[in-house]
């Protein structure tokens, strides 16, 4: 992006590197709102415009693709991620902002913005997907300018993005239930790189859109590993996972404020042996220790010295399975990991759910289970009938 738009001295650092702060979907469009509704009632040209954020900071955002009719004004603002990897970045937000009768201002969203189709999302399913603090942006920039211009009537303000129904299948839209495009976001109406807290809160999401529409059980994975081993190998409803990625403490800890009953995680070993010693963020900058996990729990079930020190010089959990293997000891070593899997999620919810994991390795494939999770996987599949008589009936044909 060229020019200035308010965000210069503004940015993270993340692994000793600069990331440039950038702007959401939602300053977007009430900056691109605001812009159409200033020509359209005061019948003057902007080439920038200006728009407060949430967050305090006063943003100038270039004005693109200026459109006008009889009684409507479209424009748009470029959306600009800084260096977030966010899809979005790049994308044209178009508010175009018409007269009607009446004096309320009415917010919709039309081609590449997503509806809501199922409960449990900040709108009410049928509604555009243009969150709530979009929408009070907008409305307030548009208040703005109807006072500078003393209009008293009202107006009608669509927002699209032409490319947001193919931007959309890279983003969680169509598991939560939104179709059609993406989503209006932005709490603070500013981009902070690689937020952590950006992550979470889509876990969070997703967790209440499931709870909302009846999930009593959720099936949760880490990443792609355990979405593809439970779709092979095991008689349960994938396509109702949620991923939690690294944030497994977090994961629990939102289930037990929803009323969530239980949780069966389906992981790698080379994730959630980290869980065995109590680590409830798994990514490596937060802590790693697999080995000496895999050692620790070795020497409980037996193994050599000679043996642990092997298993303390691999580089991956498959070389120390290897190892455990080799010695004839790699089923009573993972009961020892799956019972302390099982004391710490269960530590961490203090039991308020119910919470089962079962673990497997791309090399020795299935490796273990807490004790209830086949109790856990039937109440999953009792949670989707559906997905059961579906699967009954494809087994009946072959």
């Amino acid at each position: 992006m060229t020019g200035t738009t308010g965000l210069e001295g503004y940015y993270s650092i993340k692994n000793n590197k600069k990331m440039r702060y950038g702007y959401t979907t939602g300053s977007c469009a009430a900056g691109a709102a605001k812009a159409a509704a200033f020509l359209l009632l005061l019948n003057k040209y902007k080439e920038t415009e200006s728009l407060m954020t949430p967050k305090g900071i006063l943003l100038s955002l270039k004005i693109l693709d200026i459109t006008r009719g009889e009684n409507w004004v479209s424009c748009a603002v470029e959306k600009d991620a800084g260096d977030d990897p966010d899809v979005t970045h790049g994308l044209k937000i178009f508010a175009k902002v018409e007269k009607i009768s009446g004096k309320e201002i009415i917010i919709d969203g039309g081609v590449g913005v997503g509806r809501v189709t199922k409960k449990g999302l900040e709108q009410p399913v049928g509604s555009a997907a243009i969150n709530k603090v979009p929408r009070a942006m907008i409305q307030r920039a548009l208040e703005e300018i109807c006072s500078q211009a003393d209009y008293e009537g009202g107006l009608l303000v669509t927002i699209s993005v032409p490319k947001g129904e193919q931007t959309a299948a890279r983003t969680f839209n169509p598991r939560l239930g939104i179709e059609g495009g993406i989503s209006i976001l932005g709490t603070s109406g500013i981009v902070e790189p690689m937020s952590e807290a950006a992550l979470i809160k889509s876990i969070e999401v997703e967790m209440r859109q499931k709870v909302e529409n009846g999930a009593e059980y959720l099936l949760v994975t880490p990443g792609n590993y355990g979405v593809a081993y439970i779709k092979e190998h095991m008689n349960l409803p994938f396509s109702e996972n949620m991923k939690c990625s690294n944030y497994v403490g977090e994961t629990l800890d939102m289930a037990v404020d929803m009323g969530v009953k239980g949780i069966l995680f389906i992981s790698h070993i080379g994730k959630f042996v980290k869980v065995a010693a109590g680590i409830m963020n798994t990514h490596s900058r937060c802590a790693d220790g697999r080995a000496e996990i895999l050692a620790a729990n070795a020497l409980r079930a037996g193994i050599s010295m000679e043996g642990a020190r092997e298993i303390l010089n691999t580089i991956t959990t498959d070389e120390g399975l290897t190892v455990i293997q080799k010695e004839g000891l790699l089923e009573p070593v993972m009961g020892e990991l799956m019972d302390r899997i099982s004391y710490y999620l269960n530590h961490r919810t203090y039991g308020r759910l119910q919470t089962e994991a079962v673990l497997f390795s791309n090399e020795f494939g299935y490796l273990g289970e807490t004790k209830e999770a086949k109790t856990l996987a039937e109440l999953l599949r009792r949670q989707y009938p559906c997905y059961t008589e579906k699967t009954e009936e494809k087994e009946k044909k072959t």
